[in-house]
Formats: structure tokens, sequence, C-alpha cells
């Protein structure tokens, strides 16, 4: 017979909107039933979910991933705007004396310190 293990299912529907549910499965259990068995998505069509990535530990999952004791499966939704394209706006926008790791240099220091 298979031991019982401990699971937790992450989402986030929106910002700073966190649903955690912690589930009791079977040793040999996949990604796929775990998500399943939340309903976390159960209100989404196949098309919306579709959209989300699932990792484990920060690592991107397959749906047959088999389940280890104490994982923590994250659904992950897709980013709206590249985090390299959003850092280049906000530099644009503060300009080059007020953003950046030297901004506030110190009256008289070299340049870097």
């Amino acid at each position: 017979m298979s031991e019982p293990i401990q699971i937790a299912v992450i989402f986030s529907d929106n910002a700073r909107s966190i649903q955690t549910i912690t589930l009791n499965m079977q040793s040999g259990s996949t990604v796929a039933m775990a998500v399943r068995q939340s309903q976390l998505l159960s209100t989404l069509n196949d098309d919306e979910i579709d959209q989300f990535t699932l990792g484990i530990r920060g690592r991107k999952v397959a749906l047959k991933q088999l389940l280890r004791d104490g994982d923590r499966i994250d659904v992950c939704r897709p980013l709206k705007v590249d985090p390299k394209v959003a850092r280049r706006q906000r530099f644009s926008r503060q300009g080059a004396k007020t953003a950046g790791l030297f901004s506030k240099r110190r009256e008289g220091a070299k340049a870097g310190y």
C-alpha cells in the first residue's frame, strides 16, 4: 500500500492575493492530480488554464511529474510585462542621476563609491 504524502498547491489569481491548499495524497500522485484535487482552477475554462505555468521549488514541471512529500506546487500566471522592458521604462522616466546603485554619492567621494 502506498504511503500518504502532504503537498501544498499555491495560486495567486490577483496581485497581493494568495490561496494555499494543503492536500494529503497517495505517493505516486502527479502534479495534474494535485491541481485537479485542489480545485483552485475549477472556475476557469481550459483556454485560461493552458496559460498558467506549474512549478515545484521554483522550477518548471510537467503535469506528469511525480510528487514527493513536502512538495509545493506553484501555479504561476503569465507575465503582463517583460521585467527587462519595465526596468528600462522606469530608468528612462527617472533618469540616470536619480536611479541606480550610485545615485546617492557622498560629497567628495570617488566615482563608484
